[in-house]
C-alpha cells in the first residue's frame, strides 16, 4: 500500500462528501458561507486533491445533515487520508497537482494512454526523459533536473511491480511522436528500440495512430489517459480521466465523461496499427534515423 499511498480513500472521501452535499440540495457556494470557508477549498477535498482532518469531515457532514452514522463512517475515511505515498518525498520535484495523479496511477490496474506529441513518461528512456525536462525547465539547475528524471524513473518501476500485480499499460502513440527527433539522432533511436523491446512486454501494448489513419472521434480532446481500477472491492472507484498542463490538470470521473473518452479510446483503437503492425513501423522509423545520421 505504500505505492497507493492515501490517493483512493481521499477520492472516496471527496465523492461521498459531494454527494452527501447535493443529497441535501446545497451549492458549493452555501457549505463554504455557512462553514466560513472558501468555495475552492471546499472544491479541493471533494477532488481528493489534499487531506482533510476528521474535524473538517465533521463540520462539513453536520452541515448536510447527514446522520451520526455517516459522520462516523466519513471521519474514519478522513484518517485514512493522512497516509503519505513516495512521492512526497520528493517535495518540488513533483508538483502538488500531479502528486494525486502519481497516486491514482499507482493503484490503478489498467492505465490506458493516447500521446499525439511525446512519448509517455512510464515508457521513456533516460535520454529522451533527460532533454524533455531540460527543455521545459531551463531555469532549473541541474540537480532539481536530475530530481524531475528521478521521479519519472521512480513512476517507471510501477511497470515491473511484484505486489500488488504491476497495472497493464495499453498505449496509442501518434505517428509524430516517433519522428519527432531529440538534438541526438542516436538517442532517439534507442528510444525507439526501447519502445519495440517494451512492447513485448506481458503487460505492455503499445499501438500507433498512422498519420494516414484520418480523424477520429473526438479528436479535439488531444492527449489523455484512463486509469482503471480494481473491481473485486466493495466499492469500487471509477475510471478517471486525466489530462495535463504545464499549469495544471484536470481529472475527469462522471459517467458522461467516461463515456465520452470510451468512444474516444474505441475510435483511436479501431485506427491504430496493431501490435505486429506497429513494432514494424517503429523498427522502419528507426531504420530510416539510423541511416540519416
Amino acid at each position: 500500500m505504500d505505492d497507493s499511498g492515501s490517493t483512493v480513500p481521499r477520492r472516496q472521501l471527496g465523492r461521498y462528501l459531494r454527494e452527501i452535499r447535493e443529497g441535501a440540495h446545497i451549492t458549493v457556494s452555501a457549505a463554504a458561507k455557512e462553514l466560513e470557508w472558501s468555495t475552492p477549498r471546499i472544491w479541493r477535498y471533494e477532488t481528493g486533491q489534499v487531506p482533510m482532518h476528521p474535524n473538517d469531515v465533521e463540520a462539513m457532514c453536520r452541515v448536510y445533515g447527514a446522520s451520526r452514522e455517516t459522520i462516523e463512517t466519513m471521519r474514519a475515511l478522513a484518517r485514512e487520508t493522512k497516509a503519505h505515498g513516495w512521492w512526497h518525498s520528493y517535495g518540488e520535484a513533483v508538483k502538488d497537482w500531479f502528486k494525486l495523479y502519481v497516486g491514482l496511477e499507482s493503484a490503478a490496474t489498467k492505465i490506458r494512454k493516447y500521446e499525439a506529441n511525446l512519448v509517455p513518461g512510464l515508457l521513456q528512456t533516460v535520454e529522451y526523459m533527460n532533454e524533455v525536462i531540460a527543455t521545459d525547465n531551463p531555469q532549473l539547475s541541474e540537480a532539481e533536473r536530475q530530481a524531475k528524471a528521478d521521479v519519472r524513473l521512480r513512476r517507471q518501476r510501477l511497470l515491473a511491480r511484484a505486489v500488488p500485480r504491476a497495472p497493464y499499460l495499453d498505449v496509442i502513440l501518434g505517428e509524430p511522436v516517433l519522428r519527432r527527433p531529440l538534438r541526438d539522432p542516436a538517442a532517439m533511436v534507442r528510444q525507439l528500440d526501447s519502445l519495440v523491446v517494451a512492447g513485448q512486454r506481458h503487460n505492455i501494448g503499445i499501438r500507433v495512430l498512422p498519420l494516414s489513419a484520418g480523424l477520429y472521434r473526438w479528436a479535439a480532446a488531444g492527449t489523455f489517459t484512463m486509469l482503471d481500477f480494481p473491481t473485486d472491492v466493495r466499492k469500487q472507484e471509477p475510471t478517471t480521466i486525466y489530462m495535463d498542463g504545464p499549469c495544471g490538470a484536470v481529472y475527469l470521473d462522471k459517467p458522461y465523461e467516461i463515456q465520452t473518452y470510451e468512444d474516444a479510446w474505441r475510435s483511436l483503437g479501431e485506427r491504430a496499427l496493431d501490435a505486429d503492425e506497429s513494432r514494424e513501423l517503429i523498427t522502419e522509423i528507426a531504420k530510416e534515423m539510423t541511416h540519416g545520421t
